[in-house]
């Protein structure tokens, strides 16, 4: 997908990160997950798949960078696959499989690690965060002393460093989503993607976003 021409559902996506905002009180950066509540259904689904046959099976093009618009931002299912694994260490099959399917689709399958339609300043990682969340990820992870005095661009690039730039979804879920919404998406239900993707501001249940979760669960057992 060329940078000009961004498909309609992933500048929607950008705009939604947009507007998110926190739910409730900051979370433990490891993931806090309560019981589903009373009439919660779903599978429980399965941990134990190949991380990058995973990858490669939600984000469907990530087996290559040639021929990418950013080659620099772009990274294979195998340059990805011991980031991501690392980041989702202790999060339920659900879990995995929405953080895995909201970074598909942001990223454009791994593509784009920073914004470059309309090319926002800041705004970046593969979870493809406005800077108001990039700069919360950065204190996190680096520290308020390496973020001071920065601007949008330099903040981010503290994060997209792959370490970081593969955790950052599952940062989001953890600090910015509440311990409802985690415990929702541990459930693997078409509701508990849903109120994911509230969290974040944006509709999970228009198609391009379906697509990326029902390859997820397809691969998750869910």
């Amino acid at each position: 997908m060329r940078a000009q021409n961004l498909s309609a559902f992933l500048l929607a996506g950008l705009a939604g990160l947009a507007t998110a905002s926190p739910l409730a009180v900051r979370q433990a950066a490891s993931p806090t997950v309560t019981a589903p509540g009373p009439g919660a259904t779903g599978n429980p689904g399965s941990s134990d798949v190949d991380m990058v046959a995973a990858i490669k099976a939600i984000l469907p093009s990530s087996g290559t960078c040639e021929g990418a618009d950013a080659p620099d931002d772009c990274r294979t299912a195998e340059q990805a696959a011991p980031f991501v694994s690392k980041s989702l260490e202790g999060f339920s099959p659900g879990q995995k499989a929405g953080v895995l399917a909201l970074m598909g689709l942001e990223s454009v399958e791994f593509k784009y690690k920073h914004n470059v339609f309309p090319g926002r300043p800041g705004q970046g990682t593969a979870n493809m965060m406005m800077i108001n969340f990039v700069t919360k990820y950065a204190i996190d992870v680096v520290g308020q002393d390496q973020v001071a005095g920065k601007g949008p661009n330099e903040i981010l690039a503290l994060v997209t460093v792959d370490e970081h730039n593969f955790g950052s979804g599952a940062w989001f879920l953890t600090t910015q989503c509440n311990a409802q919404v985690q415990a929702a998406l541990t459930t693997g239900t078409d509701a508990g993607w849903l109120a994911y993707n509230t969290c974040i501001g944006v509709d999970g249940s228009i198609p391009e976003r379906m697509a990326y979760w029902n390859r997820a669960k397809e691969v998750f057992k869910l």
